[in-house]
């Protein structure tokens, strides 16, 4: 018996891109799906939509907590419980600078739901 080389498969945490063709090109699999689900329901709630546009938007890249809290009016614990949800799901990433957590977007994340809506071509019907 020879030994044989096998090619390594893609790590689940390396995103080279958009995890999967978008929903007009080709069915979902179910873990695609699955996952998919996961960040839409991530964003799925205004205050979070808000949240990730906000971070996404401001100078820099990336926003301080003291900069998102007093937009809204919700008490601090529950924007952290929001921004905790999007953390999760991964569509931001978090660093504590002292006494304040700076957040920013992930964009291999925010991509993967951008992608999943982009037709092949467009229709043909209304």
């Amino acid at each position: 018996m020879t030994p044989t080389t096998l090619p390594l498969a893609p790590s689940k945490d390396v995103q080279a891109g958009p995890c999967c063709a978008p929903i007009a090109r080709e069915p979902l699999t179910e873990d695609d799906a699955a996952e998919l689900a996961a960040l839409l329901k991530a964003v799925a709630d205004p205050v979070r939509l808000r949240l990730l546009s906000m971070i996404g938007s401001h100078p820099g890249g990336e926003a301080c907590v003291c900069d998102l809290t007093d937009v809204f009016d919700l008490t601090a614990p529950t924007i952290s419980h929001h921004l905790k949800v999007l953390r999760t799901a991964g569509l931001i990433g978090s660093e504590r600078r002292g006494t304040w957590v700076y957040y920013w977007i992930i964009p291999a994340q925010v991509a993967r739901l951008g992608a999943l809506f982009t037709p092949l071509t467009e229709p043909t019907h209304a």
